[in-house]
């Protein structure tokens, strides 16, 4: 048994270098002309490439997120009626009537 099969079961492998960093080293492929820009917009920025692709990476996954919560929100009101009641209607076309812009 190796030792990362030991790591493993006894669930150290689910921690890679907590006691050390709260961050883990990645390598990832993309494109020359996006690793340029990239690289570009770290130094004008002052940040560097790290930050860059932290802070980008957390940005999308948030989007994605809000993007889901959204959808599942329409998903659950697509039944509803979005048309106001008439009566409401009126009062609030008669509160605007009467507010000073």
């Amino acid at each position: 048994m190796g030792d990362s099969d030991a790591a493993s079961k006894d669930g150290s492998a689910d921690r890679y270098n907590l006691g050390y960093t709260w961050v883990v080293k990645t390598a990832i492929s993309i494109p020359d002309e996006v690793f340029q820009a990239a690289e570009e917009l770290a130094e004008r920025l002052g940040v560097s490439r790290s930050e860059l692709y932290a802070t980008a990476v957390a940005q999308f996954v948030a989007e994605l997120r809000s993007r889901g919560v959204t959808e599942r929100l329409n998903q659950v009101y697509a039944g509803e009626s979005s048309s106001l009641d008439l009566a409401l209607e009126r009062a609030q076309a008669d509160a605007l009537a009467s507010e000073e812009w």
